[in-house]
């Protein structure tokens, strides 16, 4: 299963799939299910595999989006100005290495940069710069060769460059994008560990768009689904870098899945969050409890569709994400499918009944 998950996190990682532009990674997702189940899609781009059972219908799912950005105009000298689709950090960008992809599907690579600091004064150096004075140099020596030459149009999408790694410590990868491959990967695996088994539900795993511009993508999955149960798979934050104290981490690296019981987009419910918990102890999988101050998941659409969905979030933590470069230990993402799976087989019609019998 390692190396299977290994791979296809490279294949996720290294595709081009920003907010609305989630081609790349739906036809992954096609390629990988198509045969286990029947194959739909709602108006958004959302993608799912609904496998046949009898009983509630529980959702598996991911966001296919990653951060990124848009051509927002080509200057008369063949630069690009650009806007985001997605949360970034300023700090993040400069001399960053993007890829545009154009009408035609040509990728095209460029790099992030601003005036130089060498015709900056002082003050303007210690200064943050803004996006606005930034600019995406591919090259092109005028709009016009830009458009016509190179294929570049008002719209395209642009994500991050970054190549999918080993680090030096075994079972440790940087890439771009774990926010949210890993939940895609574990998704498809998920879906295909438990294609043509007998389950006690009726099981869709599928992938979601424009998760990281609203969670948008979300509300339209979950009306085309109707689900009982959703389970999130995400690709949270870590916080176990300097800066925090260890001690009160919720998302180490190497500690196991996450089990997110809150976070300002959603109030997991509780007993299902329980169930999830119990279902960790009792397979033995490593797992970490949180409650987040911030930050919000497609849990945040999903609980709230129809008449409520009672939802829960499973997460591998990952260094660093909305950067080109984050970091994760593969082991977190297989305890991450290892607890999809067994939470599957544990919702029977007697289960998620009781999860929503309030009177």
């Amino acid at each position: 299963m390692k190396t299977k998950a290994i791979s296809l996190l490279q294949e996720l990682t290294e595709a081009h799939s920003v907010p609305g532009h989630e081609d790349e990674v739906r036809a992954i997702f096609v390629d990988e299910l198509g045969e286990c189940g029947e194959l739909t899609t709602d108006r958004s781009g959302g993608v799912f595999c609904e496998f046949d059972g009898e009983g509630p219908r529980v959702v598996v799912a991911g966001h296919m989006d990653e951060v990124g950005f848009l051509v927002q105009n080509i200057t008369q000298d063949g630069f690009l100005q650009f806007v985001t689709v997605g949360g970034w950090w300023e700090h993040v960008l400069l001399s960053q290495r993007v890829e545009v992809r154009t009408r035609s599907g040509d990728k095209i690579i460029g790099v992030v940069t601003s005036r130089p600091p060498h015709f900056l004064t002082p003050e303007q150096r210690r200064m943050v710069i803004s996006l606005d004075q930034m600019f995406i140099d591919i090259g092109a020596s005028s709009r016009t060769e830009a458009e016509q030459e190179f294929g570049v149009a008002l719209g395209d999408p642009i994500a991050p460059w970054s190549p999918f790694t080993l680090m030096k410590r075994e079972d440790w990868y940087m890439a771009k994008a774990f926010d949210n491959r890993v939940g895609m990967a574990g998704a498809i695996q998920a879906g295909q560990i438990l294609a043509g088994q007998d389950l006690p539900n009726r099981l869709i795993v599928g992938g979601t768009v424009q998760e990281e511009v609203g969670l948008r993508g979300a509300r339209t999955a979950a009306f085309h689904t109707r689900p009982d149960v959703a389970i999130i798979l995400e690709g949270p934050p870590a916080d176990d870098t300097p800066g925090f104290n260890r001690a009160d981490s919720q998302g180490r690296i190497g500690g196991g899945v996450q089990i997110r019981r809150f976070d300002p987009s959603a109030i997991m419910n509780p007993r299902l969050a329980d169930l999830t918990i119990q279902t960790a102890i009792d397979e033995g999988i490593p797992h970490q409890v949180t409650v987040r101050r911030g930050g919000g998941t497609d849990a945040g659409s999903f609980h709230l569709a129809g008449e409520g969905v009672p939802s829960i979030v499973l997460g591998v933590p990952a260094r660093y994400i909305h950067s080109h470069n984050s970091v994760i230990d593969v082991n977190d993402y297989l305890h991450m499918v290892s607890l999809a799976e067994a939470l599957v087989r544990r919702l029977d019609e007697s289960t998620v009944r009781g999860l929503t019998s309030f009177l």
